[in-house]
């Protein structure tokens, strides 16, 4: 049986998957699928006792994780990949880990601030549907989850970002609409 607060968050999660899900290329049970993935693994990495999780950030769209930040060990790292792997609801794991020193304040800062940039450059774009994608920015490399309606909406994401005044590189893991990947996981529902 779920943990209270985790039934609250799903109900939350699922509410605002249902308000949007006029403008984005996934289904309303896929959301729910992605939010629940999202907390049990984020609960597992709190039970977790072996590492220390603190400078790790995860993303999941459409049952793929990625896994964005940094860890101690090449140990931390891998283990980090199997609890993913092993979740509930997930299909895909991006290990875009970097093993090294926990980042900074300033680069922290640096990180939000261009998060924010691009979200609003990305909905002021009437070219691109905002609600189909997902950003995680870690140590200026700005990494990018989602759907894209064909390649010159992806142009368009990736062109905002490498404009954005900090970002170092640009990670796409992009999907399109009609990639097999997708089609193949919606029938399996």
């Amino acid at each position: 049986m779920p943990h209270p607060l985790v039934k609250i968050l799903l109900v939350v999660g699922a509410f605002s998957l249902a308000t949007s899900a006029c403008v984005t290329n996934r289904t309303f049970g896929g959301g729910v699928d992605d939010v629940s993935a999202g907390i049990n693994l984020k609960a597992r990495l709190f039970g977790d006792g072996f590492y220390n999780y603190g400078d790790v950030d995860l993303t999941v769209y459409e049952g793929r994780v990625l896994l964005t930040g940094t860890m101690s060990t090449e140990a931390g790292k891998q283990h980090l990949q199997q609890l993913a792997s092993n979740s509930a609801n997930v299909e895909e794991v991006l290990n875009e880990i970097v093993v090294g020193q926990r980042t900074t304040f300033n680069q922290t800062s640096s990180d939000v601030l261009i998060d924010e940039k691009l979200g609003f450059a990305l909905l002021a774009d009437n070219g691109v549907y905002r609600a189909n994608y997902q950003i995680a920015v870690s140590g200026g490399v700005v990494y990018i989850m989602g759907i894209a309606q064909g390649p010159n909406e992806l142009i368009r994401v990736t062109d905002h970002a490498r404009n954005i005044r900090g970002v170092q590189r640009v990670v796409s893991h992009v999907l399109y609409v009609g990639d097999p990947k997708r089609e193949t996981r919606s029938a399996g529902r």
